[in-house]
């Protein structure tokens, strides 16, 4: 389905029927990213996904996309289905996403699971290969969104999944120049949102990866301490519901419990 959001379409699917769990992908993904996950999710839950702006079906809206205007956007696709409580999964790009949105409606929200993301602002190493990135990628955006999916796996995992590998590079095709700099400039930005975890009356749960490239299994262990939050460590990189599936499932149905 698709609704307007300050001009923009967006686009989301749903699933199942129950409590909701809401399904927020990562940077250069969309909603197809759950397609193994949905079977099970949906089993005895309402499960939305939803393309969040510049990625999949979604149109851009502007030139940076800020945390809070993504989150914005969910909670616009929420308001249209008339939902009022609901648990979110965010993947990377979308743990930051879900911790904007939980910061602005911590009322409405059930639990919260962060999969290989933070509620810690980029360093200043990680907001300069942005810079970098954003620079490459207006010279030959193909090529940087090809490698920067492959970058996300364990090595070890590059062989083993090669199949699913090349399909999240098509869909990562998708993502337009401006959506990818939109999205790139607004998680440069974004702030330390630790004291959404800290403070939250909701469960939390971070799924950290062991060889995790992009965010260090040392620093979320940290975090996860700080912030009095629950956390599993699955082997792999940052791409847990590829490598990792069925653990994943398990770790995510125990926490509902």
């Amino acid at each position: 389905m698709i609704i307007p959001f300050k001009g923009a379409n967006i686009y989301f699917e749903t699933h199942g029927k129950g409590p909701v769990i809401v399904l927020l992908h990562g940077f250069l993904e969309n909603s197809t990213m759950w397609k193994n996950l949905i079977p099970e999710l949906s089993k005895r839950n309402k499960v939305v996904a939803i393309d969040l702006l510049g990625h999949g079906n979604s149109d851009c809206l502007g030139y940076i996309h800020t945390m809070e205007l993504f989150a914005e956007n969910v909670a616009a696709v929420l308001k249209h289905l008339k939902i009022r409580k609901y648990s979110l999964i965010g993947h990377s790009l979308g743990g930051y996403v879900a911790l904007a949105l939980a910061e602005k409606h911590p009322e409405k929200v059930k639990s919260l699971c962060l999969m290989n993301s933070t509620s810690n602002e980029d360093s200043e190493e990680r907001k300069d290969i942005r810079t970098r990135a954003n620079k490459m990628a207006q010279t030959n955006l193909k090529n940087m969104i090809q490698l920067s999916i492959s970058n996300l796996f364990y090595h070890e995992n590059l062989l083993k999944f090669t199949s699913e590998i090349d399909f999240l590079k098509q869909e990562a095709l998708k993502t337009s120049l401006q959506g990818y700099l939109a999205a790139q400039e607004g998680m440069k930005i974004r702030p330390n949102r630790n004291h959404v975890l800290t403070n939250a009356t909701f469960k939390k749960l971070l799924i950290i990866g062991e060889k995790d490239p992009v965010i260090d299994v040392n620093i979320s262990l940290e975090e996860a301490l700080k912030t009095n939050s629950e956390y599993v460590i699955l082997d792999g990189g940052h791409m847990s519901y590829v490598e990792n599936t069925k653990q994943l499932l398990d770790a995510l149905q125990s926490f509902w419990k």
